[in-house]
């Protein structure tokens, strides 16, 4: 099974991934928080300084883009062409209200002319290969059919299907129907994501599926970073990971804001942790890095851990 790191908007940037690979690994392909093309330099600074080859020299990453103008997608294409990238994933699975509103990522789907249109375009005059992140629809999972059509009209090197409706946001189960359909009749190969929380979870996939070899993680390597290399998180280990973080943020942040990065990663982490709210609530109330550190070291070297499938979602 090959595992990718699914992008987390705010966290897994280029000191998250360069940390994780370094502590865990097992990660094939990182993606990129989504690129959004601006008039006229295509990627902003923070942007730029995200995918930058000598950020991710230790990693195989693969940027991701946002949007539905072919001509800024192109311009970005051939910027990333120019760093040495040789694949580009398109997002139509962001299910943001502030993305789909303007008919990108997930509100994309609903215009499924204009999105047949804009595909055309890119791969008949994109530079490098294009993939792409989906959901099954924006309202209703029997959408997926006539999207798969038209995915099935261009040479995607590989389709990542996250079997869900954009209305579904992360609600509810999957559709495993939508994965099944998928192995059938797409026509580039297939990576599922969605809800593969555990090794539990991704061992029952497997079995439903067994044709699957590739499933993509967000979430669940942000509570487990140890999942995808198929050994049990050791605290000793995780130690490292969150002491490697605040050191590198530290390099290219104030304090105050590695303690903001830290305290948004840890609300995941936690949850490791059930029962330990008492630690918990002063790491969420921790008003220096200091202090923040304190209550997560005591954490991770001292409160009961749990199974990752008796956590609620």
């Amino acid at each position: 099974m090959k595992y990718y790191f699914a992008p987390m908007e705010g966290i897994t940037g280029y000191i998250f991934r360069n940390a994780h690979q370094a502590c865990f690994g097992g990660i094939e392909k990182y993606f990129s928080p989504f690129i959004t093309p601006k008039p006229g330099s295509g990627l902003s600074t923070r942007e730029k300084n995200d995918i930058l080859p000598e950020h991710n020299s230790s990693l195989h990453l693969v940027p991701q883009i946002l949007g539905n103008q072919a001509e800024g997608f192109l311009m970005v294409a051939k910027l990333l062409e120019d760093m040495g990238y040789q694949e580009v994933n398109f997002n139509l699975g962001c299910p943001s209200g502030t993305v789909v509103p303007k008919k990108k990522g997930a509100g994309f789907l609903a215009e499924t002319e204009m999105l047949d249109r804009f595909l055309e375009e890119i791969f008949t005059k994109n530079p490098i290969a294009v993939s792409i992140k989906t959901r099954i629809g924006m309202y209703d999972p029997a959408e997926f059919e006539e999207l798969l059509e038209i995915y099935n009209k261009y040479p995607v090197k590989e389709l990542t299907v996250h079997a869900r409706t954009r209305e579904e946001y992360y609600q509810g189960n999957v559709h495993n129907e939508s994965f099944a359909y998928a192995f059938t009749h797409s026509k580039a190969p297939v990576c599922c994501n969605g809800d593969l929380f555990s090794a539990k979870k991704i061992a029952e996939f497997s079995g439903q599926f067994p044709q699957a070899d590739c499933v993509m993680i967000g979430r669940g390597l942000l509570i487990d970073p140890a999942l995808a290399t198929g050994e049990a998180l050791q605290r000793e280990k995780l130690k490292a990971f969150h002491d490697r973080l605040i050191a590198d943020y530290l390099t290219v942040l104030a304090p105050k804001d590695t303690l903001f990065k830290m305290k948004e990663l840890s609300s995941w982490f936690m949850r490791l942790f059930p029962d330990e709210e008492k630690a918990k609530k002063k790491i969420r109330k921790a008003q220096s890095l200091t202090e923040y550190k304190a209550a997560a070291d005591w954490l991770i070297a001292n409160g009961r851990m749990e199974a990752v499938e008796k956590f609620v979602y």
